[in-house]
């Protein structure tokens, strides 16, 4: 094996750098390949988050310069019996109580935790027995972070119970990890069926077992906010649970990072909420990007006939066509109707939630007669596909 020792230094503690001189001369003594980064400053974010994820970069861009098959993490059987005890009295999913794996994939190369089957103390023994140099991170004492509470005052616990638990916890583990494999494959199935374009289809979802339920909310979680996933428990998918199965036909529910789980009669989905709705005006001329995620653009042909097309006579208009949010008293002339009916009421028996209302897309001519309601209503000026037009405007 080639060994390229990847450290990082945080920057937190006076020693940092001390500890990074002393482990660049060891490896270089010894022949080793050497590679060091220095976080240099933090964002907001979680510490121990934001410090993780810059960590697995830059391991990342390493396994990508040398062309790496492998890359060996120093995580040991304490580490794991911590994890595992932590999401315990947090609250996770099952694939969250089995902590971590010996080996898992990811991208195009493999992280392999080869210490899990031996504790901090069985290291230095060994260290000390074989002339190794070490140093110790002081920080692993204080009592201000959880995790060295726990192997401070629970671990000792166990350890006199049994002083191989950590092979108990990662039996565990394993025990989980091939559970929640089996659970995996059957969500994946399901999650084809009732998951599309960003929408769960509720009356399919309600069909699944709730097993396979919770497996696809978590795997939707773990889409959403991915780096981010630690701040998601077993209570945030209760939440998500519960807003699916509320009989009330519209509501919300807030998650970490600004997100909301929204529920709109026979569907759900997740949105990342802002605080303001901005109003816009836009002259539509080849196409328009919007801001709810929708495009409107001029087409040549069209088979589709359904609300998500108009076709339009440009001398039944006043060019140009522009889109605006819906304003008050807003009233549209529906296709097939006679009189005018007002665009709040089109919105609301169309289903649309309120959240989602006030920034519908409406097009309009420049004289603001409402033309058309995106994939909701068309108006009288609406051509049908035998008769004559030369304006085709498709929703996406």
């Amino acid at each position: 094996f080639k060994i390229v020792v990847a450290h990082i230094n945080h920057h937190i503690r006076k020693e940092s750098d001390e500890e990074e001189n002393f482990l660049h001369n060891y490896c270089g003594k010894n022949g080793i390949t050497f590679e060091s980064m220095t976080i240099e400053k933090y964002g907001d974010d979680n510490f121990h988050n934001e410090a993780r994820s810059i960590r697995y970069r830059f391991y990342e861009e390493l396994v990508h310069k040398y062309h790496a098959q492998y890359l060996m993490t120093g995580h040991h059987g304490d580490d794991l019996t911590e994890t595992i005890l932590m999401r315990i009295v947090r609250g996770s999913t099952v694939h969250g109580y089995g902590g971590f794996s010996k080996m898992s994939r990811v991208k195009d190369y493999i992280i392999v935790r080869p210490l899990i089957f031996v504790t901090k103390e069985e290291l230095e023994k060994f260290d000390i027995e074989h002339k190794i140099p070490y140093r110790v991170d002081n920080s692993n004492t204080n009592d201000k972070y959880t995790r060295n509470r726990y192997r401070k005052y629970v671990l000792p616990f166990l350890k006199k119970e049994d002083k191989n638990v950590h092979l108990k916890f990662l039996k565990f583990s394993e025990t989980l990890k091939e559970y929640d494999d089996f659970i995996t494959k059957l969500a994946n199935i399901e999650l084809e069926r009732v998951y599309h374009d960003g929408i769960i289809d509720i009356l399919l979802f309600k069909e699944c077992d709730i097993v396979i339920q919770k497996k696809i909310i978590d795997y939707l979680f773990s889409m959403l906010y991915q780096d981010d996933v630690n701040c998601i428990d077993d209570k945030h998918v209760d939440l998500v649970m519960n807003a699916i199965r509320n009989k009330k036909s519209h509501l919300c529910y807030n998650l970490p990072n600004n997100y909301v789980i929204v529920k709109e009669y026979d569907k759900a989905y997740f949105i990342q909420q802002v605080d303001d709705i901005m109003p816009y005006d836009i002259e539509l001329s080849d196409y328009v990007f919007l801001s709810n995620g929708m495009t409107l653009k001029k087409v040549d042909k069209c088979d589709n006939n359904g609300n998500d097309v108009m076709r339009i006579k440009s001398s039944d208009v006043v060019l140009p066509l522009r889109v605006r949010t819906r304003h008050n008293g807003d009233k549209m002339s529906v296709m097939n109707m006679n009189g005018h009916k007002k665009v709040s009421d089109i919105l609301k028996d169309s289903k649309i939630s309120p959240r989602r209302r006030d920034s519908w897309p409406i097009v309009v001519d420049s004289e603001d007669k409402i033309i058309w309601i995106p994939k909701v209503k068309k108006s009288k000026y609406n051509r049908r596909m035998n008769e004559e037009y030369d304006i085709i405007i498709k929703c996406c």
